[in-house]
């Protein structure tokens, strides 16, 4: 390998490191080159790049990348699978640790997700997860079923009284009649007279004056 084809791998490599904060290392030695194909498809459908490195190049890669965190992971033959933006880093987990179980020889030495180190016992740990999909099933059911019984509990009584003011108004349309309203005023009206006249001995009574008692007082006095 010339100067300039290191010089590019370099570069790509750098290039991947910045572009992933997911990834994890694994050591391949024993593999064969079918299995090592074979564990590339798996997790490509997981949305991981499984990339044979070496780890001179890989080395400077991650300086320039930064990711001076993976120098103590580049020890021996090394892979690294590169997740891609929409990738499931539960899922490539778990199809690493099913490659070491089936194989015997691949072995995981670590990784970084979402910019933090990981150890390889953290990475046994994801293995054991529910997958992506099914993390985002569950926080979904979580989240919708208070949602849900939360509009229940207020759609019901509202829809209850849309639905009776709706029927109020058609039993008045079929009626045609709007006396319920008019009722309250015209009732008003009756009773103010019923009322001025029932005040009205009262209040004659409370008008009589001083002098009409003295007269009457006086004529008793004279028979």
């Amino acid at each position: 390998m010339d100067k300039q084809q290191k010089e590019r791998i370099v570069a790509e490599l750098t290039e991947r490191l910045r572009a992933s904060d997911t990834l994890i290392v694994a050591d391949y030695r024993g593999l064969t080159m079918p299995q090592v194909d074979a564990l590339r498809t798996e997790l490509l459908n997981h949305g991981a790049k499984f990339r044979v490195v070496k780890n001179t190049l890989t080395r400077r890669a991650a300086e320039e990348a930064g990711a001076e965190h993976l120098l103590a992971l580049l020890e021996g033959p090394t892979a690294i699978a590169f997740l891609e933006s929409d990738g499931d880093p539960v899922a490539v987990a778990k199809a690493l640790r099913q490659a070491s179980r089936d194989t015997q020889v691949i072995e995981v030495r670590g990784g970084v997700i979402q910019g933090r180190t990981m150890s390889a016992d953290e990475v046994g740990t994801l293995a054991t997860l529910p997958s992506l999909e099914v993390l985002r099933g569950q926080v979904l059911g979580a989240v919708t079923a208070p949602l849900m019984t939360i509009l229940g509990l207020f759609n019901a009584p509202l829809q209850n009284l849309v639905g009776l003011i709706d029927a109020r108004i058609e039993q008045l349309e079929a009626q045609g009649d709007t006396s319920a309203a008019e009722a309250p005023a015209e009732e008003a009206t009756e009773e103010a007279p019923a009322e001025a006249e029932a005040l009205a001995p009262e209040a004659a009574a409370e008008t009589e004056t001083p002098e009409d008692e003295a007269t009457t007082e006086t004529e008793g006095e004279d028979q």
